[in-house]
């Protein structure tokens, strides 16, 4: 399977990029580890890079990656916003709201590249040393990175990071990952061995061990900061940038590591070029926007399809002194959506469900609110591949007919096409009575009859009432519209909006009817779909929010997991896709197929952006010239 271009939003990789490895993304708890010798009874494969699927992109002699400048200018600032607050940068524990680029100085033993959807190399190593069969795992450990305090990184901070995580971590994490790993034995200051249990996933097993964020135990121990708790400094790390001021809830400013260790590395070529990175906070989007017109920062991503459509008409643009760009994005589509909170028993019937869905006219919204910017979402994975297309392949039925004969998926999953979302008219937001009866004639089936005050009940006299958790007021537009039909129906919605912190704490406590989620999925899915789907994982995850508990997921996901081959992966993973569709435990909202941004004409980047980032923070430039220019035309202080 080749990945062709993807749509939706990526996260801006900062000095080393994050892969999506189950570290990567997951916390933990479980033992700690340390000590035993590995028995190397193979030969044994040295290499700078791995991966699943074929070869990796970059060799071990390679000079730079070929999407950088290498020659791109140091210096100069970058600023951006956020929405909300913040009072912690850590975004490991459920304590507190994380800072904007948080774990920007963050780094670990592998890395990724832009370009390369499954390769990983060796960052923090030189080379790393395994068997045939992956039962171990050694990392040969660069003996030049330091900390942004100047103290040097060995294998004991590598080893106490990876027990870090084990011993203080998330819930979720260690219902996924207890038993994955035998021990772990130091060799010496830059050598380190993982070896792994039979029933750790063989795919995972290399980024497990390396994806880990690398930290300073001296730091830890001195400070007695806690991985579970907030804390009010960013960890001590070998990343380039460091923090050089903040205040609460206004602003952040990271710098540039004059001292950092990686600056001459060939995977940090052309990269790292701001001296500075700002982030100023706003209370929400429209505030931030109007700030950006008059120059408050310099570089904003837009989120909102009425700014883009309507908004982009003031002086500094007409004058040429901003550009408002399209960038193509080739991630994997994010699948944002209202999910259900399948905890609350009402939601646990799919007809009340499908009918709430059919309400929400994605396509009115489109043309009246968003100027037909977005696409619809329609699967977990849109715009790649690994979306489930047409009637099950002979592969996905071997895997769905046992589900089928044993009563956890209908039998129609077999012969059908995918679950799509409800298609409504553009003409107006009201959907039309055909669908008005189609979700009337479900909810009666459901037990929910419109009384004569049109609001429906059951027969215990409960009525049939769904809030909406939001946050920003900027949705509101969306939401009422959405709200007015649910009320034709006879539903009681209303919104119910809360600040951030309480929007932040509702989701992860499951105190909500209905909100929205963003499933950010991978071109190589494995083992984090448990933190996604799993059932183990339903009664306290940060990604899990819908709880969702079902059998049948419970069984596919090991398929993907002990895929071999993109062509295996390929195929379970639409399995996993029309199984998750067919429970319609979300009503599927947008997605966009490029990046829209608009900055001040500052900035240089090169000439063809990668794949998958778009890295404005990462291996754009800052133009000294232009600058001047801006500040010359009155433009920019």
């Amino acid at each position: 399977m080749t990945p062709r271009p993807a749509r939706a939003a990526t996260q801006a990789r900062l000095a080393a990029p994050t892969f999506p490895t189950l570290t990567a993304i997951l916390l933990s708890g479980a033992a700690i580890l340390g000590g035993a010798t590995v028995a190397r009874g193979q030969d044994t494969i040295e290499t700078h890079a791995f991966s699943n699927f074929g070869e990796v992109k970059y060799g071990p002699d390679m000079e730079h990656l070929d999407y950088v400048n290498p020659d791109a200018p140091k210096g100069g600032e970058i600023s951006i916003s956020s929405m909300g607050t913040f009072d912690s940068f850590n975004n490991y524990s459920r304590k507190g709201v994380s800072a904007a680029l948080a774990t920007i100085g963050s780094e670990s033993i592998l890395t990724s590249t832009a370009d390369d959807p499954y390769g990983i190399y060796c960052f923090l190593c030189t080379t790393m040393e395994y068997p045939e069969d992956l039962k171990w795992i050694t990392f040969n450990l660069r003996d030049d990175v330091t900390f942004a305090d100047g103290t040097p990184m060995t294998a004991e901070d590598v080893l106490f990071s990876f027990n870090l995580f084990l011993e203080q971590g998330i819930t979720e994490y260690r219902r996924i990952v207890e038993g994955f790993i035998e021990d772990v034995e130091i060799v010496d200051d830059h050598t380190i061995t993982f070896t792994f249990t039979d029933q750790a996933p063989i795919r995972e097993r290399v980024g497990f061990a390396g994806g880990t964020p690398v930290f300073s135990k001296a730091w830890f121990e001195e400070t007695g900061t806690r991985l579970d708790d907030s804390s009010e400094e960013p960890f001590m790390s070998t990343g380039a940038y460091v923090l050089e001021s903040k205040d609460f809830n206004r602003q952040i400013v990271y710098a540039k590591n004059p001292d950092y260790w990686g600056a001459d590395h060939p995977l940090q070529i052309g990269r790292n070029n701001f001296d500075r990175i700002r982030v100023e906070y706003f209370a929400d989007s429209q505030a931030a926007f109007e700030a950006f017109k008059a120059g408050a920062f310099t570089f904003r991503v837009e989120n909102s399809s009425l700014i883009w459509a309507t908004g982009y008409d003031f002086p500094n643009l007409n004058d040429g002194y901003v550009i408002k760009e399209e960038i193509p994005d080739g991630t994997v589509g994010t699948a944002q959506s209202f999910i259900f909170n399948l905890d609350r028993e009402v939601w646990q019937d799919k007809r009340v469900r499908d009918a709430i869905g059919m309400m929400f006219n994605f396509e009115w919204s489109n043309e009246a609110l968003f100027y037909g910017l977005y696409d619809r979402v329609y699967s977990f994975w849109p715009g790649t591949d690994l979306a489930a297309e047409g009637v099950p392949s002979e592969g996905e039925v071997e895997i769905l007919q046992p589900l089928v004969d044993e009563g956890l998926l209908d039998a129609s999953i077999l012969t059908d096409e995918p679950a799509m979302p409800h298609v409504n008219s553009a003409d107006g937001n009201r959907p039309s009575r055909g669908t008005y009866r189609a979700a009337g004639a479900l909810l009666e089936e459901a037990g929910w009859i419109p009384g004569d005050d049109g609001v429906r009940r059951n027969e215990a006299g409960e009525v049939l009432a769904l809030e909406i958790l939001s946050y920003d007021p900027n949705f509101d537009r969306i939401l009422n519209p959405y709200i007015e039909n649910l009320q034709q129906l006879g539903v009681q919605a209303k919104l119910e909006r809360v600040d951030t912190a309480q929007y932040v704490e509702n989701r992860r406590a499951g105190d909500f009817d209905m909100t929205s989620h963003s499933f950010s999925m991978g071109f190589e899915p494995g083992i984090g779909l448990e933190q996604w789907f799993a059932s183990k994982t339903a009664d306290d995850s940060s990604r899990n929010l819908m709880r969702l508990r079902n059998e049948a997921v419970d069984r596919i996901i090991p398929t993907v997991v002990d895929a071999e081959t993109l062509e295996a992966l390929e195929t379970s993973v639409h399995a996993l896709d029309r199984t998750l569709r067919s429970i319609g435990f979300m009503v599927p909202q947008w997605y966009k197929p490029v990046h829209t941004v608009a900055y001040f004409d500052m900035y240089g980047k090169p000439e063809t952006i990668p794949p998958l980032d778009m890295g404005y923070l990462d291996f754009w430039w800052y133009d000294a010239e232009k600058h001047q220019a801006l500040k010359d035309a009155g433009v920019l202080r």
